[in-house]
């Protein structure tokens, strides 16, 4: 679980597995395509077989996109092709050292917003019916969670602050994504310690306080409960 700084729009063409976005487990296929608004907490498997593209559209897009996270199954030939064109037509423009290359990729960008904004407004009548009360309390902690997962709270304390009972909050994140709250809060909490022990020269003291572990200890027995590493140890591989 994880994520971005930057909208990120996820395009397969191949292959099929599984995405949690927003608290939600669903699984993906051939001409799907997932946007994941920044901030969002998401996580995904791929496969050897999986291929597709990931096109992200920086801090400042500078186009329209939408404000929540989409997951769209496209099944119009038409609508496919075109999105195959548009980044085939985008990839050429970034990978061009033509005259005013770097405006041409920005206006197939601006094309993909707008397929974007056209495939969501298509797929408004499949996506007619209500989330359930589960999905929506899974939304609500994912949300919160990636707000709070430096803080070092536990479960208690999320749903505390859910209006729900620990069992219910996990109950709900059972049925929405086959994960409990425990296992989406670690989750989140390993990875961005793995990516501050690979990606900054942090020391692990201040690696352990920025997400609100206790003791520098207990972070190094729970990061090698969890990876099979001492955070020295892993930091040293990276």
């Amino acid at each position: 679980m994880r994520s971005l700084a930057e909208p990120l729009l996820l395009w397969f063409t191949k292959g099929q597995g599984r995405i949690t976005l927003a608290g939600t487990t669903r699984g993906y296929g051939v001409h799907n395509a997932i946007f994941i608004p920044e901030g969002t907490m998401h996580g995904f498997d791929v496969s050897a077989q999986v291929y597709g593209t990931a096109i992200f559209f920086g801090r400042e897009p500078g186009v329209p996109l939408p404000d929540s996270p989409q997951h769209l199954r496209v099944r119009d030939a038409a609508a496919q092709h075109e999105c195959n064109a548009i980044i085939e037509a985008l990839q050429r423009e970034m990978d061009s050292d033509r005259p005013a290359a770097a405006r041409a990729a920005a206006c197939h960008l601006g094309l993909l917003s707008v397929w974007l904004e056209r495939q969501v407004a298509a797929s408004a009548d499949d996506r007619a019916a209500p989330p359930d009360a589960a999905r929506r309390l899974a939304a609500r902690y994912a949300s919160l969670l990636e707000r709070e997962f430096r803080s070092g709270l536990g479960v208690a304390d999320y749903a505390a602050a859910l209006g729900v009972t620990p069992t219910h909050l996990t109950r709900a994140c059972k049925q929405a994504c086959a994960r409990s709250a425990s296992a989406l809060l670690q989750d989140r909490v390993l990875f961005e310690a793995r990516r501050l022990l690979a990606e900054t020269r942090m020391p692990v003291r201040a690696v352990s306080e920025a997400l609100g572990f206790t003791s520098p200890a207990y972070f190094a027995r729970a990061f090698q409960h969890r990876t099979g590493l001492t955070p020295t140890a892993f930091r040293r591989g990276a």
